[in-house]
């Protein structure tokens, strides 16, 4: 990694954050006069690996949803980094450094490893003609992409990508598409990152491949919040952990917390789908 990009990461970590970027209080969201989820309220702390767990219908994804300015609640608000982000589209929700992953990959299928990443970062010159035009035109975009595709590299690297650069994303596995999913969100510079199931379809080797991933990259300042099924690495990995269970919280806890309490036994094991 070069020496600038060193000191762009370093830089990062030294500006002043809140301890709780993400707040959620108490959103709600309706469908046809049906609850999907109800008066749902959390703070998720600067750094850590939170993990938003519950029996299918409880209302995890459309929570991502309503953070993420994919749905807009109906009540309550949700706030990142002190500003008040509920209504926003997802793409300015993106812009503030609040990005998600999802369930089903969303890659470009056609286009390269490489492209795929490279149509992720924000604010480049060259998609807009006014900025060729009025804003330094051509060899401020050749100067920017030149930056950009050595970040790139770099973020390919990092995900264990940077061999299959030239390869049609429609052509990976499963994993290696869940990696480059989180190899574009990376090119966005968040924050903080929702990863929605990231472990799902994905082979043993490359689970820990994408855990490993996850522990550095929170180690280095990012934060996390995974809807996930795999209770082997939330319970391993996760901390605190959030139970959802019919459209609402149940509880927030440790891993022991969460493994030995009766409301979550009861929601697993005779929660309604």
């Amino acid at each position: 990694m070069s020496s600038s990009k060193t000191k762009k990461r370093q830089s990062r970590k030294k500006k002043p954050a809140k301890k709780y970027p993400l707040k959620v209080e108490k959103i709600g969201k309706k469908f046809g006069g049906l609850s999907a989820v109800n008066d749902v309220s959390f703070s998720i702390e600067k750094g850590s690996i939170t993990g938003l767990i519950g029996p299918n219908g409880a209302g995890k994804s459309t929570t991502f949803d309503l953070i993420t300015g994919i749905t807009n609640p109906d009540t309550g608000s949700v706030k990142f980094d002190g500003e008040d982000i509920t209504g926003k589209r997802p793409y300015q929700i993106a812009n503030v450094g609040l990005v998600r992953t999802f369930q089903i990959t969303r890659e470009l299928k056609e286009m390269t490893v490489m492209e795929n990443v490279m149509l992720a970062p924000k604010n480049q010159i060259g998609q807009r003609l006014s900025s060729v035009l009025l804003g330094g035109g051509r060899r401020k975009v050749e100067s920017q992409e030149a930056e950009l595709l050595e970040k790139a590299w770099e973020t390919l690297d990092i995900f264990h990508l940077d061999k299959l650069a030239n390869e049609y994303a429609g052509n990976l596995s499963g994993g290696q598409r869940k990696l480059l999913e989180m190899a574009r969100v990376m090119m966005m510079d968040p924050s903080m990152i929702l990863l929605d199931e990231p472990m799902a379809g994905v082979n043993p080797t490359l689970k820990k491949q994408i855990i490993t991933l996850i522990k550095k990259l929170s180690k280095d300042g990012y934060t996390f919040l995974l809807v996930e099924h795999d209770m082997d690495v939330v319970m391993n990995h996760c901390n605190p952990i959030i139970v959802m269970h019919n459209g609402g919280v149940i509880l927030e806890g440790t891993p022991t917390e969460i493994s030995t309490n009766e409301k979550v036994i009861d929601a697993y094991l005779g929660g309604s789908e």
